[in-house]
């Protein structure tokens, strides 16, 4: 209330502040009663967003499981219609949690809102015609992945598994770049359809109160964007002189191997030259580039297949390990409704996964394993998801989630680290432990899988942040792509390329829309957990001949972390394991240091120069 006093006398002044002071009481107990109601309307729509989602998630989880084991034209339809339904409804429930995020709330359902806010993916602008859009186009992505092949003259038409076993296993450069090339073809009618899929997405986060969709992904990690993206740069900084140095040997050794012409002594070395379909991960060119003196005397592939390991023991040997460390076993519901093999009948995702379908026990994976070393790692990664998963099925439905998704991508390859020659012996695989003059062997091998993806998963989402900001745009896609993978990994493409082709997308996680960053944090946090766990369990010895199976204490420190689903910012739950709040890539060179010592030795001795 607004008083005039100039003109008032003393009684009517008095009068007139009187009623003035009642009618701001009354708007005080006006603003109080509503304050109270928003908080109460906050809290209630809170229970019923967990309880929706909670329903929701079980049909969305299943109609995706079916189409991705079953890729019809039909399973896409419902695919596409169930992503549709869900991803309207958690724009909405996006919308809405915004407007409750400044009121007085418990410290646990701000967290929940904010998760609510920022956790889409990909959200759909609030016209539903252009969320119907935007899943039938994420649907159709995701099938021109799983449904392609590449077909040779002789008329084999070979999968993107058994396209990649050859680029493991072949040394013809030839051949190599047919597959690369080959395989690349199938990426080309994504482009329109990514194109249009990043208007859409970028419209959704808009709706939200977001810049764009790249400041959305990069909210999600209990900071702010650029603050995270800043911390990503001192991560890498930290890691960055152990790749150079392992890059640097790397080429030095393909270009003995293969010549000037196929591999220059200086300069970015060829994608298709490493053994990866990708030039992700490196360590299936362990033999063409190792020491002479390194050889374990044994490889893991062989052992598996000398023992008699099917796809079957494969994962009941990474179940073991689990329990080892006290985790309960498998449900029977989990070997009875897992894939394990690719079906000869039917087009399936073969990229490895794991699945939650009831958020509590109904836990999975699909994948279609090969009896290989490599797949030996990557069951026990699929298997650190779901045991996650059941660990926190007791939290609140929002929060059934990992810290954050660099955590949920680290426990299984934190468990992987421990794979050392000790536990194969302790599983009866391997008969004698090599003494530690071929650790550095054994190091090299590991820094090629590890170390050399390190770039690989920081620059995929480097390149879709600055394409969803606009920075990349439609007709630079290729280009930048290129430039992003040589400034990071120090990679080229064999061949010349154009904005005919759309390399990206022959990358799973680019039509499938699964953001990447979390495969780089998790590089990073399982050496960090593996060293803590190591400590936690006793061991004295070099950390990377540390192994934590079947150590109790070590299993018990991190399933209470693994409890903590997304209920604390994920400083809290790393303190738990670690005993610090901050990741640090100090535990990588920790780990690699006898590695990086020989590695530097080799490059000075044979004068390269490295670097490109």
């Amino acid at each position: 209330m607004k008083l005039s006093t100039a003109r008032l006398s003393k009684i009517s002044l008095l009068v007139g502040l009187t009623l003035a002071a009642t009618a701001c009481q009354k708007v005080q107990s006006d603003e109080t009663v509503s304050a109270q109601t928003s908080v109460a309307e906050a809290e209630q729509f809170i229970t019923q967003s967990e309880q929706a989602l909670s329903e929701l998630s079980i049909e969305v989880n299943r109609s995706e499981w079916i189409y991705s084991n079953f890729i019809t034209e039909d399973t896409a339809a419902l695919s596409a219609s169930v992503g549709e339904k869900y991803t309207a409804t958690t724009v909405k429930l996006a919308t809405v949690a915004a407007n409750y995020t400044q009121l007085p709330l418990s410290a646990d359902n701000l967290r929940k809102l904010n998760i609510l806010r920022s956790a889409l993916v990909l959200p759909a602008p609030l016209d539903p015609k252009k969320n119907a859009e935007l899943a039938s186009i994420s649907s159709e992505l995701n099938g021109l992945y799983g449904k392609g092949k590449y077909c040779f003259d002789d008329g084999r038409c070979l999968t993107q598994p058994e396209l990649s076993a050859i680029m493991g296993e072949s040394q013809d450069p030839a051949l190599l770049l047919e597959v690369w090339k080959g395989w690349r073809d199938i990426a080309k009618p994504m482009r329109p359809l990514f194109k249009r899929e990043v208007e859409l997405a970028n419209e959704g986060a808009r709706d939200l109160g977001y810049a764009d969709l790249s400041e959305l992904w990069r909210s999600q990690y209990d900071m702010e964007p650029d603050e995270f993206s800043n911390e990503l740069d001192r991560l890498w900084g930290q890691v960055k002189p152990l790749y150079d140095s392992l890059h640097c040997y790397v080429r030095g050794e393909l270009n003995e191997k293969y010549g000037d012409d196929v591999v220059s002594k200086q300069g970015p070395i060829p994608a298709h030259l490493l053994g990866n379909m990708w030039a992700q991960s490196w360590g299936n060119i362990y033999n063409q580039v190792a020491p002479e003196d390194a050889d374990p005397g044994y490889d893991v592939t062989e052992l598996l297949a000398q023992h008699g390991y099917d796809e079957i023991k494969m994962v009941k040997q990474a179940e073991s390990f689990f329990s080892s460390l006290g985790f309960e076993p498998l449900p029977d519901t989990f070997w009875e409704r897992s894939l394990f093999v690719q079906p000869k009948d039917r087009d399936v995702v073969c990229h490895a996964s794991a699945w939650a379908l009831d958020d509590k026990d109904d836990i999975r994976i699909k994948m279609c394993i090969q009896k290989t070393a490599e797949d030996f790692t990557v069951i026990h990664h699929e298997l650190g998801h779901n045991y996650y998963q059941r660990a926190y099925k007791n939290q609140p439905f929002i929060f059934k989630n990992s810290a954050n998704d660099g955590f949920h991508e680290a426990i299984g390859d934190t468990v992987a680290l421990s794979i050392t020659p000790n536990y194969l012996k302790q599983i009866g695989l391997l008969d004698e432990v090599p003494d530690a003059s071929k650790d550095i062997g054994l190091l090299l091998k590991q820094a090629l899988d590890k170390v050399a993806f390190m770039p690989f998963g920081l620059m995929i989402d480097q390149w879709r942040w600055k394409v969803f900001s606009g920075e990349i745009t439609p007709e630079q896609y290729n280009q930048a792509w290129w430039e992003l993978r040589e400034k990071y990994q120090g990679v080229k493409s064999p061949i010349s390329r154009d904005e005919k082709d759309f390399d990206p997308g022959a990358k799973y996680h680019v039509p499938g829309n699964v953001p990447y960053t979390r495969y780089f944090l998790a590089h990073i946090l399982q050496f960090q957990f593996h060293k803590a766990l190591c400590d936690i369990a006793g061991d004295k010895g070099p950390v990377h001949r540390c192994s934590i199976y079947g150590n109790k204490d070590a299993g018990t420190k991190l399933n209470t972390m693994l409890e903590m689903g997304q209920s604390q910012p994920w400083p809290e739950a790393l303190a738990v394991v670690t005993g610090s709040k901050e990741m640090d890539a100090n535990a990588v060179l920790d780990y690699f240091a006898p590695l990086q010592t020989w590695l530097n030795e080799q490059n000075s001795q044979a004068n390269r120069q490295c670097g490109w």
